[in-house]
This record gives C-alpha cells, structure tokens and sequence, in this order.
C-alpha cells in the first residue's frame, strides 16, 4: 500500500502546532514561576523556619496588595488568601493577558462583572475587587484558605490554591508588619533617587494611616501604628530599585542595602516612625 502522504503530512502539522502551544505554555508558565538566581534581584520573606524569595516584580506586587487590605482594616489572614489567589493565577504578576479575557495579578475578567481591563491592571483596584468579593464569603476569617479562595474565583482547578498557601502566609506575615524585620531586598544597580515619587508611592499606599514628608536625604514616615510601619518600610524596600532606597529605618531597627546580598535588619527595636534614605 503507497503511503498517504497528504494524510501524513496533516498529522505532522497538527503535532507540530501542539508542541508549540505547549512550549509557549511552558515559557510563559516559568517566567511566572521561576525563582531568581543566588546574585539576581530580589527580595526575601523569612518567618520562623519558611523562606520566601521573590523577583523585584514579585514584590512590590505583594505589598501593594498588602497595603489595600491595611486602607481596608483587613487582617493579615486576608493578605494570605489573596497572596495565595494571586500566586496561582498570576505568579503575583500584573499579566496583561490570561486565559479568555483573564488580567491582572488576579486573573479577573471584565466580561464577569470584576471591572474594565484598565481598571483590572491597576492592582490597587484589583486587590480591592477581591477583597471586596472576599469579605463577603461566609467563613473566610476561619475557613480553608484554598476553598475561601475558591470561592471568590471560581476557578475550573478548585483544589490549585492550597500549594501556595505556606508560602502566602510567610509573605503575609512579614510585609503586613506582623513579623517585623521579616523582608530584605538586594538590587544590584538602583535608578536615581526619587524622594517624592517614593512618598507619593506611601502616601497613596497607605492613605490615611501614615503622614509623610521629604527631608533632605529621602522620606520619613509617621504611622498609626507599628505594624503599620514595619509595611511601609517593607514596601520601601521591596521598591529599592524604583526610587535609588539606600537605607531603612523603623525606631531603632536599620536595614542598609547591600546590592550583593540580601541585608539583615540589625539593632533591636521598632516604633511608629519610618526613615528612608535615598541613594546620594
């Protein structure tokens, strides 16, 4: 029998077309999820025994998201659902594209009532959305992460969220201010100071709950409380290579950064006031 070669060669074209939508599925899956090398940007969560390491982008992500649940008087428990949520969909990405009309750190979509795509890539109204949609899930405060989290998506994977939320909660823990000297962040080549883009950045963050002014080397931050202040500092640190951050202090705790490792925040002590030093 003569071979079929317009038959095989429809079948060779339809492989080919597979195994390129899964090696462009694969790419796309390890820049959300891959973690940064021992000497690349990044920043760290470390709370008891769990470790958390994240790229630059990762981070300023996950304090913002952070920051609304504090504007909202949201506990740590909150942030740890929606860090959970947002590591599944996004990689704690704001991803301008996702599965149909999917966007955002959340992957929400316009067509379901969760806003426009403008207002979904501007992760301030996107961690509000969700925490909207959160707090009015019955239990959240004490239920199953995973599920609480299922509940708000509603996601085809019911059961994708419950990897992340060890992680979630280390992360949490440390940039909400609940474990403090808990973040650390290290870039190796910083843009220029930026003392008023960067208390404009605290002040938008958390609105309300600190006051800040410029001084002559950088910001400094007066907060509500301690907690709070400990993640505005975070959130300083986690943008050290946005607005030139050269050194961090919260009370008589100090974090100077050092652009080849992750600096450990010495002395002892903490308060409400926050002083941020920029680059010369």
């Amino acid at each position: 029998m003569r071979p079929n070669w317009g038959r095989i060669a429809l079948v060779l074209a339809v492989v080919a077309v597979l195994g390129g939508l899964v090696w462009a599925a694969a790419v796309v899956w390890s820049g959300v999820t891959r973690q940064p090398l021992p000497l690349d940007d990044q920043c760290r969560a470390q709370v008891g025994d769990g470790t958390v390491t994240l790229i630059p982008e990762q981070a300023v992500n996950a304090t913002l998201i952070a920051s609304v649940a504090a504007r909202r008087g949201l506990p740590p428990r909150a942030v740890s659902i929606a860090l959970a949520t947002a590591y599944q969909e996004s990689g704690i990405r704001n991803l301008d594209y996702g599965h149909a009309d999917s966007v955002g750190l959340f992957q929400q979509r316009p067509s379901q009532g969760w806003g426009t795509v403008k207002q979904i890539m501007d992760p301030y109204y996107s961690a509000g959305k969700f925490y909207e949609a959160l707090v009015k899930v019955k239990g959240w405060r004490t239920g199953d992460i995973n599920d609480v989290a299922q509940k708000v998506q509603r996601s085809a994977h019911p059961e994708a969220y419950r990897k992340h939320v060890s992680k979630a909660r280390v992360l949490a823990s440390a940039l909400t201010g609940e474990t403090p000297a808990a973040f650390s962040c290290t870039v190796e080549s910083p843009k220029a100071a930026d003392a008023g883009g960067l208390a404009a950045l605290v002040k938008k963050s958390y609105r309300g709950l600190v006051s800040t002014k410029v001084t002559g080397d950088g910001v400094v931050a007066e907060a509500s409380n301690e907690a709070t202040a400990w993640a505005v500092a975070n959130l300083a640190l986690a943008h050290t290579g946005d607005f030139g951050v050269s050194r961090v202090s919260v009370g008589a705790a100090d974090w100077v950064h050092d652009p080849g490792r992750l600096a450990p925040w010495t002395s002892i002590g903490g308060g409400r006031i926050v002083t941020i030093a920029l680059r010369d």
